[in-house]
């Protein structure tokens, strides 16, 4: 069979895209790297993949805020042809700078059910600034148990490392998070280890203060899918962590081959065996 093809779409300010891509090449993927620009010249090109992945980095240097300027040319330029990848059987990763442009955009928390081309719309939720007002970069514990996502299928917990300063969810409505525990949308919270058995309903509702939870998100919660699960938004990075050697007390743990994060990329090619 095929490879799925991936495409990790970066725009000016994009960072992490050689590691993002290179990990769903680890996985079994066909992973391209596309510009922003390219896509914009020609959006019949997104027909050609089956994942589309916005990685992490500071996209138009977060000028106006983390990922605004690269969620308006998806909703505004590249709004129909992203309506027909949506309703599809395929998949979306937004990691980091991508989930706020995911969530930006209004690509989250709705999917292709609330997505509206080009349309002015009132969020329900948004990211914005730590609670500690500043760019913070460490190693987190998450919980994973009853999220609906393809991604995180078979994973309970993970530990992956954090770096933004705009991670932080705001709800509109704190019903908004009910909401989302009822459509199996959760898909990510911050804990403390020794939560390791604790669900993402109990997650939401406990106290987790930082470091635990590094930017005092909502909540505690660190990844949103859409009610489909076939998109996902995270602020952690899966891709910075693939090999067991990668986290940094891996000489004090024991001894795997395999970070927790790859366990993503995986899930998302497997998808489509």
């Amino acid at each position: 069979m095929a490879q799925p093809k991936v495409c990790v779409l970066r725009a000016p300010g994009t960072n992490c895209d050689v590691e993002t891509a290179f990990a769903f090449a680890s996985a079994g993927g066909d992973a391209q790297r596309v510009h922003l620009f390219q896509l914009l010249q020609s959006p019949s090109l997104l027909n050609d993949y089956q994942v589309l992945c916005i990685p992490g980095g500071f996209s138009y240097g977060d000028d106006v805020g983390a990922g605004v300027i690269f969620a308006g040319q998806l909703r505004v330029k590249l709004g129909e042809i992203l309506g027909e990848f949506l309703a599809a059987d395929k998949l979306v990763l937004g990691i980091c700078n991508g989930f706020q442009v995911l969530l930006k955009a209004g690509i989250l928390p709705g999917g292709s059910e609330t997505w509206q081309p080009g349309a002015e719309r009132v969020p329900t939720a948004t990211l914005t600034w730590n609670d500690n007002g500043k760019y913070t970069a460490r190693w987190v514990t998450l919980g994973c148990q009853g999220s609906n996502s393809v991604f995180l299928q078979g994973i309970d917990e993970i530990d992956l490392p954090i770096a933004h300063a705009e991670g932080r969810i705001v709800v509109r409505d704190p019903a908004t998070v009910e909401n989302w525990l009822e459509r199996g949308q959760v898909a990510l919270c911050y804990r403390e280890p020794a939560m390791a058995t604790t669900a993402v309903g109990e997650l939401t509702s406990t106290a987790v203060s930082f470091p635990a939870n590094p930017n005092g998100s909502g909540g505690n919660i660190a990844g949103l899918s859409d009610p489909t699960g076939r998109v996902l938004g995270l602020m952690p990075h899966p891709e910075r962590f693939i090999h067991g050697t990668q986290h940094p007390q891996w000489t004090r743990r024991p001894q795997v081959d395999d970070g927790d994060g790859i366990q993503l990329f995986r899930n998302a090619i497997a998808y489509f065996d």
